[in-house]
């Protein structure tokens, strides 16, 4: 880029669960914001990070992921990530180094295409600390096969920071010129409940099997001052999950379970908000809320 001038913009990363978008996003602003969790299908709302450089300023917009959708809730999954694609300046294909591309990446790239044609797209090879420069060069080749000869293609570790201020050269020169749409020092533009909400969620998914992803839903009921503290905070959170035996799950034998989840949540929740907080956490059933739009609506879907 030419001294001087300052590009800012906003880019969002696809690719299928699990291709390490969330720890790069991380990795990016240098603070935990997306939720980054094992389990696919974990993040649920728009969370942008956003990175500052001299001469740029990138917003990035963390999508859910796109899949086939089977439930009403998946159907509007799908359409805010629609709507995101069209309006950001750079879409980011990740596909980690490890895994050879599939049907579902394909797939990928042929929604961008239809849906955001004029949308710049770039490929990253993600995990690369995981596997020999030999699989690295030939994944790089198999993606840009995949996207075509006019995308850029970087290979980065987000675990390990490697290329990580190339990817930001890399994506920063692809952006408008135009001024920074924030101030300098933000991070994000969540409101802190939703960051808080997102928080728990992941804490709450973590190490639990399958059945529970996209059953669990987090509602910040409210937040007041800690009455025996009054430089704490005192969080009020709903874990709303379908059914009685997924509250079971989430509360765990005499309620340890529940426990370890409050406090893994407060630890992060008081890194991000720098300050300390009393969380109370309540595990209620809204039996099968996916399904049922007044309880979407309700749950902030």
């Amino acid at each position: 880029m030419a001294d001087g001038e300052f590009r800012s913009g906003f880019v969002c990363f696809v690719g299928r669960p699990n291709t390490g978008k969330s720890t790069l996003t991380n990795a990016l602003v240098g603070q935990k914001i997306a939720i980054t969790s094992s389990r696919p299908q974990t993040t649920r709302h728009t969370i942008r990070g956003i990175v500052h450089r001299e001469h740029t300023q990138l917003i990035l917009v963390d999508t859910p992921g796109l899949h086939r959708p089977r439930t009403l809730l998946g159907q509007r999954l799908n359409d805010l990530v629609r709507d995101t694609y069209s309006e950001v300046d750079v879409i980011t294909l990740c596909i980690p180094a490890d895994e050879k591309i599939g049907p579902g990446d394909k797939w990928i790239v042929q929604q961008i295409k239809q849906m955001a044609p004029k949308t710049t797209l770039l490929g990253v090879v993600t995990k690369i600390d995981k596997v020999s420069r030999d699989q690295i060069g030939e994944q790089l080749l198999a993606l840009s096969n995949l996207l075509g000869p006019e995308c850029d293609v970087v290979p980065v570790s987000a675990v390990k920071g490697e290329q990580i201020e190339v990817l930001i050269e890399v994506i920063a020169s692809k952006m408008p010129e135009g001024p920074a749409f924030y101030p300098d020092g933000e991070l994000t533009d969540e409101p802190e409940e939703t960051l808080m909400a997102e928080l728990i969620r992941e804490a709450a998914l973590e190490g639990v099997r399958d059945e529970l992803p996209h059953s669990l839903a987090v509602v910040i009921e409210e937040v007041l001052p800690y009455e025996q503290n009054e430089e704490m905070l005192d969080v009020h959170a709903i874990l709303y999950v379908e059914r009685p035996s997924q509250k079971s799950i989430v509360i765990g034998k005499g309620g340890a379970r529940l426990k370890e989840v409050g406090t893994n949540a407060r630890h992060q929740i008081e890194k991000i908000l720098g300050t300390r907080i009393y969380l109370n956490l309540h595990v209620k059933v809204a039996k099968d809320w996916q399904r049922d739009p007044k309880q979407l609506g309700k749950l902030g879907f």
